[in-house]
């Protein structure tokens, strides 16, 4: 799952809200969906000029191996890329350094054929060698997002230009992930050197090359003169800028200082589309925030209080004070850019009425005391007292404890809260990611860190994996959602856009439901 940001500015709206939430009657959830545009290229594209993306903060590292954070995703991945690469709405893959693949009647053995003539930024030509060191060296990786890569039993080159890849049983997501950015294709054994040379100066076949990096500040990346893709890229470098401050990235952004603003505010999105000579896109996204509940917790582990304090949340008035109205009310662990998303999944409500019968039906009828984890951003330290409003007529005295944001993910993994606040962005198009990791006791993650755990859905989740009818397939995570609706392990709170603002000179920009990016598009109308 990839970090992305968090939204601040909640003044003036929390009175109100508590007031909504507060509410006994029951109401809709209904949203609207977020709004979306691309920049469309004006006239040919123009070769040259030096792009500044002013982002919210730096990449970890440049190893797509080691890495989990969108800031070093999105990155690295101009540097390197994959056989298979997502699709525009995120639904998909299509070929990039392979070109076509066949599968063995067993479904066990993909054979892939790569693209004639592909060279690394180095000017050295592409083997099946290097595929194959570099995927075998991804699913071993015990950082990162490895565990994407678990089906795969091994990786071999048949031939200079033909890659071999065996699964240890029949496997629909493969194509989806090998899209996936661990799956990065470097030179085999480093190009001769050793890891930590190779990465101070790491070579790979997509559209920039490295140029220099200063750790807190800035990546800069320059074209790559070997690449495949003719008369691409058309910009001559791209310079990742750390700028964590929303105001100074927009004071940039419309300065000339910097070209694209990554994540303006959602409370500042009506000034900026104001602003002469500033394009402000809210691309469809991945993105879910969710309630996590630790079931640790012994009253946690009852579902009648799970589905007590899901009828408090009110997440239509959540969308319009935290996203000022860019996004839509979640009612599923999928968003409705995912494939498999069922759309005819109902909307969740607010009852009073029925959260204190759920709570008369469990072991707490007269509540409890629980401790909500949250980091001290603006916006999660809000729904965090929202939350504790709520809850005070079931009887449940939440108490709030605020730590760093940078620790609240490992904080979450070890186990060391109740209730906290977190959220989800897709790294393949394929719902197999997100849905072992959620919702599988077998998926790795103690369903994202809540340690829910129930043996129909861990079985109905693997046959999922499996299962090469698409049909069929819908059908069981049809089944899968309303399971987890039933359940509740997380709370569904609210779907959201990625929110971009650049300069009307930016040409060819599009961000995919995933967040990826194909910068080799982009060009700037001096």
């Amino acid at each position: 799952m990839g970090a992305w940001i968090r939204r601040g500015g909640l003044a003036g709206l929390l009175m109100g809200l508590f007031a909504v939430l507060l509410l006994a009657a029951s109401c809709g959830s209904s949203g609207g969906s977020s709004s979306a545009a691309t920049s469309s290229p004006g006239g040919s594209p123009k070769k040259g000029g030096d792009l500044v993306f002013a982002r919210t903060g730096d990449l970890i590292a440049i190893d797509p191996t080691a890495i989990a954070d969108n800031l070093s995703i999105w990155a690295e991945e101009q540097i390197f890329e994959t056989l298979y690469t997502v699709d525009d709405n995120g639904k998909g893959v299509h070929p990039a350094l392979a070109t076509s693949y066949t599968l063995s009647p067993d479904k066990l053995t993909w054979t892939f054929s790569l693209r004639p003539g592909v060279k690394f930024s180095d000017g050295k030509l592409l083997t099946a060698s290097d595929v194959a060191f570099s995927i075998n060296r991804a699913r071993k990786s015990t950082l990162g997002l490895g565990y994407i890569d678990s089906a795969i039993k091994n990786v071999t080159a048949k031939d200079a230009s033909t890659v071999v890849i065996q699964t240890k049983y029949p496997w629909a997501p493969l194509l989806a992930d090998i899209s996936l950015f661990t799956n990065g294709i470097l030179p085999a054994n480093f190009g001769g050197k050793s890891q930590s040379a190779f990465f101070q100066n790491p070579v790979g076949t997509g559209p920039f090359m490295f140029a220099s990096w200063t750790k807190g500040q800035s990546l800069k990346v320059v074209a790559n003169p070997n690449y495949w893709q003719a008369g691409k890229p058309y910009l001559n470098s791209v310079n990742f800028t750390s700028v964590p401050d929303d105001n100074t990235r927009s004071l940039q952004l419309q300065g000339g200082q910097a070209q694209i603003d990554m994540s303006p505010p959602f409370s500042a999105i009506s000034s900026l589309k104001t602003k002469s000579g500033i394009v402000v896109t809210l691309f469809p996204a991945t993105r879910i925030d969710m309630i996590l509940l630790n079931e640790q917790y012994a009253p946690l582990k009852d579902v009648h209080v799970r589905r007590a304090i899901n009828y408090v949340v009110d997440r239509k008035a959540l969308v319009s004070a935290v996203l000022f109205g860019a996004g839509q009310p979640a009612n599923s662990y999928m968003p409705p850019t995912l494939l498999y998303y069922d759309p005819s999944l109902p909307q969740q409500v607010v009852d009073l009425a029925k959260a204190r019968q759920e709570l008369a039906a469990s072991s707490y009828p007269k509540g409890f005391d629980l401790e909500f984890m949250t980091d001290n951003l603006a916006a999660d330290m809000s729904v965090a007292q929202i939350m504790q409003q709520a809850l005070k007529p079931l009887g449940i005295n939440v108490k709030i404890r605020t730590i760093d944001v940078n620790q609240l993910f490992t904080t979450q993994g070890k186990g060391d809260y109740q209730m906290s606040i977190n959220y989800w962005t897709m790294d393949i198009p394929d719902p197999d990611e997100d849905t072992q990791f959620f919702l599988s006791s077998a998926g790795g993650g103690n369903s994202y860190f809540t340690h829910y755990s129930n043996p129909v859905m861990t079985k109905m989740i693997a046959a999922a994996a499996k299962e090469f009818d698409t049909t069929k397939r819908a059908q069981l995570y049809a089944q899968i959602q309303q399971l987890a609706l039933q359940d509740l392990p997380q709370l569904y709170l609210f779907y959201s856009p990625f929110p971009y603002a650049y300069s009307s000179k930016v040409q060819g920009f599009f961000v995919t439901p995933l967040g990826n990016m194909h910068l080799e598009n982009v060009w700037l109308n001096k």
